[in-house]
């Protein structure tokens, strides 16, 4: 039996579609992971129109209601998850903390990572299912001659997913099935329909599903619980105060709005924690080479401390990012790479992950 995580929307529909005309037996899972009615200190009671924009979030109440229709409409079994606490201490509690130590959190990763494929294989496992089958953009495969199972992009390069999911143990990829990964996005809209699932057209989720009212930076300080002043000072490449913020959590590495300089345009460069400075400059010291890597995890090789010397990869350090040609390396310790060229905004929190053509080699963390 394969377990089919449903989260209401087109693409993991269209992936139960596709192994229920397989013949597979299939059974349908969706995760409640966030309390979208929770309200935080200092929220407002919402009013119904913005109940309304809530219950278009990635995994709101509305969504676990369209999982529910499409598995009764496909005659599969179905079930809901309470996933709140795993998804609070392993997703949402980082993402907070990411952005007071100066980071740019990637939640999505984090909640694949810990939650999705952490917990869900384990839930699976429990009522009897062998795979864990959900609607990502992505494929995986055995290779008999490294003994491992590889992780590879989607067909669909524009929806491509693998970025997200380097975090995939060998466990975990052993036992997931990626129905979607050989398809198009028009494709699957078009299975979806030809099918009669009722969310064929469903529009696709952009937002995170727990910061409801569209700002990173409130939503921080609300969850912290933060009430002493955060300000700190802004300065200049050479150190020099040149303004005040109104506390790091608001800055990322690249930013250009809110920074409130004048004359030439102004980037976040770098973010210093540790003095609570936010340090801007010209675009072109946004330009670097090098950066060392935290919690790395390897899919194509066993791990990277057994090779002689560095591999060669491309590299890629955030979403709708091109991966780039880097040399990757183990250095008292400390997973180190470094880009054949310079590029721009390398962010502390924000995953790099490395590539040999459509192989997913591993990944993890830019540090600060």
């Amino acid at each position: 039996m394969i377990a089919v995580a449903m989260s209401g929307g087109v693409d993991s529909s269209t992936a139960a579609v596709l192994l229920k005309e397989q013949g597979r037996d299939i059974v349908g899972l969706s995760m409640q992971l966030w309390n979208q009615r929770r309200s935080l200190p200092g929220d407002e009671v919402a009013s119904e129109e913005q109940e309304l924009k809530r219950s278009g979030r990635c995994c709101s109440i509305d969504d676990i209601w369209d999982a529910r229709r499409v598995a009764a409409h496909l005659d599969i079994p179905f079930y809901v998850l309470n996933l709140e606490d795993e998804f609070e201490k392993t997703v949402v509690a980082p993402f907070v903390g990411s952005y007071l130590a100066g980071e740019t959190p990637s939640p999505c990763i984090l909640c694949n990572n810990y939650v999705k494929f952490n917990h869900l294989v384990e839930r699976a496992s429990q009522i009897g299912a062998e795979k864990v089958a959900t609607g990502h953009y992505a494929r995986v495969r055995h290779d008999q001659a490294l003994g491992r199972w590889l992780l590879l992009r989607g067909k669909d390069t524009r929806k491509d997913q693998s970025y997200f999911l380097f975090g995939l143990t060998q466990d975990q990829l052993s036992k997931t099935v990626f129905p979607l990964g050989e398809l198009s996005k028009p494709e699957v809209r078009e299975i979806a329909r030809c099918a009669g699932i009722p969310t064929f057209d469903k529009p696709e989720s952009q937002e995170i599903c727990f910061v409801q009212s569209g700002s990173y930076a409130d939503f921080v300080e609300k969850y912290s619980g933060i009430q002493q002043d955060k300000s700190g000072s802004i300065v200049n490449a050479e150190g020099r105060v040149v303004g005040e913020h109104a506390g790091i959590h608001r800055y990322t590495v690249g930013q250009r709005k809110g920074i409130g300089a004048a004359g030439k345009p102004q980037y976040v460069v770098q973010i210093e924690p540790g003095l609570n400075h936010v340090v801007i400059g010209e675009n072109s010291l946004l330009q670097r080479k090098r950066f060392a890597l935290r919690d790395a995890n390897w899919i194509a090789i066993e791990t990277i401390e057994k090779l002689d010397g560095p591999i060669r990869c491309d590299v890629q350090i955030r979403n709708r990012f091109e991966p780039q040609p880097a040399a990757v390396w183990m250095e008292d310790g400390e997973v180190l790479v470094e880009f054949d060229s310079p590029q721009r905004a390398i962010t502390p929190g924000q995953a790099a992950v490395f590539y040999w053509d459509e192989v997913v080699v591993g990944g993890g963390w830019i540090k600060s």
